[in-house]
């Protein structure tokens, strides 16, 4: 619940934020001041004067019929101005490419952020029929996707559950995805020693996910394969998840060796 004092300027900073991550994970469709306000805890009123002022400087822009907001051209431009400093897109290409060229499948880079997960890059394989199902720059909860499951597995207990708690009310917008569901895949994801989607969010989709090593505290970045569900059984599984695991660890000492540090 919103705070009924006025808030200091570093509790202004943390509300812009927060309603700025709100809105780039819902970009694709757009948000809406009720569903920012609902999201956030924020009163409509507080809501919309950080909505406006975001608007007017450029990071948000709106438009649709019911007036949703959506990440504005400034938004782009700082983007752009500072990818010179986080070259992971540039460093791992050639993993994700290989990993493409080799299975054929569409080929995801992952990392995290705070309770979310975000596509950095991605690889499309040679099979005529593609599962595309996030795009670059795609924020979704930590879960929703192979990547993010891997990552979410990866965590200690007690900082996956706090995670999966403040997630909790998000997942009924991702297919089949329920809290029920994602403590399967969980589990499911401890036991192997890889993420697996077996069709669990998507009937017709798999997806297998595999954290990227690392010499930090806690992993930040993970690759994920997803390919339609014949694609990814028995042996083929098997042999896939141990390609992945070969390049996730290249990708690993490729980052450790340009001293690339992306706290999580």
């Amino acid at each position: 619940m919103e705070s009924q004092a006025n808030p200091t300027g570093t509790q202004s900073i943390e509300r812009t934020i927060l309603v700025l991550k709100k809105v780039a994970a819902r970009n694709t469709a757009g948000i809406t001041l009720a569903e920012v306000a609902r999201e956030t805890g924020l009163k409509s009123p507080t809501a919309h004067r950080i909505l406006a002022c975001l608007v007017e400087q450029g990071l948000l822009m709106q438009r649709g019929t019911r007036r949703e907001y959506f990440l504005g051209m400034l938004a782009y431009e700082l983007g752009l101005a500072a990818n010179c400093h986080f070259n992971l897109r540039e460093l791992c290409g050639p993993v994700l490419n290989r990993l493409a060229r080799d299975t054929g499948d569409t080929v995801f880079l992952t990392t995290r952020s705070g309770t979310d997960s975000v596509v950095i890059e991605r690889a499309e394989g040679s099979y005529p029929v593609k599962a595309l199902t996030q795009m670059v720059g795609e924020r979704r909860p930590l879960g929703s996707t192979a990547g993010g499951l891997a990552l979410l597995a990866a965590m200690p207990a007690a900082e996956r559950d706090d995670v999966m708690r403040r997630n909790r009310h998000r997942l009924n917008r991702y297919g089949k995805l329920s809290e029920t569901v994602l403590d399967h895949m969980v589990e499911r994801a401890c036991q192997l020693g890889y993420a697996l989607n077996d069709g669990d969010i998507l009937p017709e989709v798999t997806g297998l996910g595999v954290v990227v090593p690392t010499l930090l505290g806690s992993h930040y970045a993970a690759i994920s394969i997803v390919a339609l569900n014949h694609r990814l059984r028995g042996d083929r599984r098997e042999e896939v998840v141990g390609m992945m695991n070969a390049e996730a660890a290249k990708l690993g000492e490729t980052l450790a060796d340009a001293g690339a540090a992306f706290s999580s």
